[in-house]
């Protein structure tokens, strides 16, 4: 996987502002943001969903990584999957809770995510998030100044 640069722009049109990390829309791409990658898998239109699409980013920790906490794209749905490792994560006032390989967990419109880290000091960890979205939209993290 490649870096972002050092202007900031990495490839395929991801982009960071501090550590806000935004992908353009029908962009693939890879970024850096704070301890973690975050990689573009799919993005595809919803053929019956006029107006909605399918978008899928894995994100991968290094041992004690984690991103600032953030909100989403407005519209978006979000159901994310731990592949490897240990993710903690908080939703919301919701309890801090640790996913392991196999489990998930959903995020709605509006949700905060106010803890995203790897649970580990030691090992990576990663996850897929798959995005249900207004196709219009081109920001999916946004931190939480």
């Amino acid at each position: 996987m490649r870096r972002v640069g050092s202007n900031g722009i990495g490839a395929g049109g991801w982009r960071l502002a501090g550590t806000a990390l935004l992908l353009l829309a029908g962009q693939p791409g890879i970024a850096q943001a704070e301890d973690a990658t975050v990689a573009m898998v799919f993005d595809q239109p919803l053929p019956n969903v006029p107006g909605k699409s399918l978008r899928a980013v894995t994100v991968t920790y290094g041992p004690g990584g984690a991103t600032p906490a953030h909100t989403h794209a407005p519209s978006a749905f979000i159901y994310a999957t731990v592949l490897e490792g240990a993710i903690r994560s908080r939703v919301n006032d919701g309890p801090e809770r640790v996913y392991r390989a196999g489990e998930s967990f959903s995020e709605k419109p509006g949700d905060h995510h106010g803890v995203s880290a790897n649970a580990s000091a030691t090992e990576p960890a990663r996850l897929l998030a798959v995005f249900v979205l207004d196709t219009a939209e081109t920001v999916l993290t946004t931190p939480i100044r």
